[in-house]
C-alpha cells in the first residue's frame, strides 16, 4: 500500500473534502476501510477529507461508487450538511428500527443536498422564518406547548381557526423542508436540523393524510426546542410516553386544534342542538380541522368539552367512522403527501425549461422516470383556459 503524491493532479476544493467525508459518514464507513478499497494509508484519506491532498479522477470514481453518489453530486460546490447521517445514528442507537432506517436517512440527507443544489442553480434563498429556540428545561411540558402553539399562531398569523396547507405553512412561512417518504409503519416522521439546510421534516408517505399532518405539528414543536440533534417519532402505545414526546403531542394538538377555536365550535353546536353534541358533529368538526376522529374525541375531552371515555364508548358500540363519513357525504381525503415540496418541483422544471438542467437530470431530482418527469413538467407549465368561442383551451404558462 503506497502513498501518492500531492503532485499526482485531480481534484481539489474545500467543498469537494467536506462532501467526501460526509459522503463516508453517511454510509458508515470508517476512513480504514475506505483507504483500503482505494489502496492508500488512513492518513493519506484524512488529508483528502480535510482538503490538503488532491483526490486523484479514478480515485473520485471509486469513492463515488463505494458512497452511492454520482460524480456530480460529489463535485458541487456548495457545502455538505453538518453531521446529518451521525446525528441520526445517535438518536436510534438504541431503538429496534435502527437497521430499518439506514437507507431513509440517506435518502433525506440527499434529498436536503439536492434541494439546496436546485436553489444555487435557481439564484434563489430557501425562505427562513425562524423564531428563537424556546428552552424548556424544568417546565411543565404540556404547559410550554400549550403557551408555544398559541404563540406561534400570533406569529404567523392564523387566529384560531382550522389550519388548512399546513406543508405549505411551514415551507412558505416558516422554512422547513419536508419530504414524505417510505418510512417503517412504526416510524410516523422525523426531524433535524442540519447547515444549511435548516430544519428538515420525513413524514411517513403511507400514513393516511390526517396522521401525516399531526405528524407534521409534532415535528414542527420539536425544531422549536430543539435544534442540537436529530429525532424520530416511533408509534408505541404501550411504552411511556417521555417528557419531550408529550410536550411535542401537546404542541400539535393546540397548534391543530387550538382550545379557544374549538370551544366556541362547541359552544355554537351545543346551542343549535339544545345543549348536546351529535356523532355527525364530531365528525363534521373532525372534517374541518383535517385530524383523524381519534385525535378530535381525545382533544375534546381534554378540554372537557366531552365527558373522558365518551369516545371509547361510541367506538365500543359500533360507530364506524368511515362509515359515518360516507353517510354524511362528508370528503373522503384520502390523498397523501407529495414526495417533494411544491417548491423544490417548481424551481427544478423552471431549470429545465429554461435549459440548465437535462431531462436525465430533471427525472433524478424529481425521483421518477422520463416519461413521468416529462408529465410533470407538462403540468406544471400548460393550465387549461376558455377560448373566445368557449371551448376548453391548453396554453402554457412558463
Amino acid at each position: 500500500m503506497t502513498d501518492r503524491s500531492e503532485s499526482d493532479g485531480g481534484h481539489h476544493s474545500e467543498p469537494l473534502a467536506s462532501r467526501l467525508r460526509s459522503a463516508r459518514q453517511s454510509r458508515g464507513l470508517t476512513q480504514q476501510a475506505v483507504a483500503d478499497t482505494l489502496g492508500i494509508s488512513r492518513p493519506l484519506l484524512v488529508a483528502i477529507e480535510k482538503g490538503q491532498r488532491q483526490v486523484r479522477g479514478e480515485e473520485l470514481v471509486q469513492l463515488a461508487k463505494l458512497y452511492d453518489r454520482s460524480v456530480g453530486e460529489l463535485l458541487r460546490q456548495q457545502p455538505a450538511l453538518e453531521a446529518f447521517g451521525a446525528q441520526f445514528r445517535a438518536v436510534l442507537s438504541n431503538t429496534r428500527e435502527v437497521s430499518q432506517l439506514g437507507d431513509v436517512i440517506g435518502q433525506m440527507e440527499r434529498l436536503g443536498d439536492d434541494y439546496l443544489h436546485i436553489a444555487r442553480l435557481s439564484g434563489v434563498e430557501l425562505p427562513r422564518r425562524y423564531p428563537p429556540t424556546t428552552d424548556m428545561a424544568g417546565l411543565d411540558a404540556v404547559q410550554v406547548a400549550t403557551e408555544l402553539a398559541s404563540t406561534e399562531r400570533n406569529r404567523l398569523g392564523l387566529g384560531d381557526g382550522p389550519l388548512l396547507g399546513l406543508r405549505e405553512l411551514l415551507d412558505d412561512e416558516v422554512g422547513l423542508r419536508i419530504f414524505a417518504l417510505e418510512l417503517p409503519p412504526s416510524v410516523a416522521g422525523a426531524f433535524i436540523y442540519a447547515e444549511p439546510l435548516g430544519g428538515c421534516v420525513a413524514v411517513n408517505r403511507k400514513h393516511p393524510l390526517e396522521r401525516q399532518r399531526w405528524t407534521l405539528a409534532h415535528e414542527y414543536g420539536h425544531f422549536l426546542t430543539n435544534r442540537g440533534g436529530g429525532e424520530v417519532t416511533i408509534l408505541r402505545k404501550w411504552e411511556r410516553v417521555p417528557a419531550h414526546e408529550r410536550f411535542a403531542d401537546s404542541f400539535a394538538a393546540e397548534f391543530l386544534m387550538p382550545q379557544s377555536g374549538l370551544r366556541r365550535r362547541f359552544l355554537e353546536l351545543q346551542r343549535a342542538r339544545g345543549g348536546k353534541v351529535t356523532p355527525a358533529d364530531l365528525m363534521q368538526l373532525k372534517s374541518v380541522y383535517q385530524v383523524s376522529f381519534e385525535a378530535l374525541v381525545l382533544r375534546s375531552e381534554e378540554l372537557h368539552l366531552l365527558p373522558r371515555g365518551g369516545g371509547e364508548r361510541l367506538l365500543d358500540r359500533g360507530f364506524k367512522p368511515r362509515e359515518a363519513e360516507a353517510l354524511l357525504g362528508l370528503p373522503r381525503r384520502e390523498a397523501y403527501l407529495d414526495l417533494l415540496p411544491l417548491r423544490y418541483r417548481v424551481l427544478a422544471v423552471a431549470l429545465y425549461h429554461n435549459g440548465d438542467i437535462t431531462e436525465g437530470e430533471l427525472a433524478r431530482l424529481l425521483r421518477v422516470d422520463r416519461l413521468n418527469a416529462r408529465r410533470t413538467y407538462e403540468e406544471m407549465t400548460t393550465s387549461t383556459d376558455v377560448d373566445d368561442a368557449g371551448s376548453p383551451t391548453t396554453i402554457r404558462i412558463a
